[in-house]
């Protein structure tokens, strides 16, 4: 498995515009790419250009198959500009065998 979270800060004129394309992007992600587990954007309620996005992928090779994904790209391309800062952090779970049952909590 590959956990990640990805910290981002967004230029504040372009930040409704980012959420949006962000929100299809995670979204095309979960529904089309079974190697991708989580890819949850979440923001800083006192701070909303501070977006924060926990990453997990069933293994490096999902995460690489992702990057080349159409929906990926487009995310990519469309938000460069409003990007004012990225930083990716690796992370390892400290209870792996809890994650299906926490994921299984969530009901729709």
């Amino acid at each position: 498995m590959m956990i990640r979270i990805a910290e981002i800060e967004v230029n504040a004129t372009s930040l409704e515009e980012y959420k949006a394309i962000l929100k299809e992007e995670s979204r095309e992600s979960m529904k089309l790419e079974p190697g991708v587990i989580s890819i949850y954007p979440m923001y800083q309620k006192e701070n909303p250009t501070q977006i924060r996005i926990l990453e997990i992928y069933a293994s490096r090779a999902a995460y690489e198959a992702h990057l080349k994904t159409p929906h990926f790209l487009k995310y990519k391309t469309s938000t460069l500009n409003m990007v004012k800062s990225l930083k990716l952090t690796e992370m390892d779970a400290i209870d792996a065998e809890a994650m299906p049952r926490i994921f299984k909590k969530i009901k729709e």
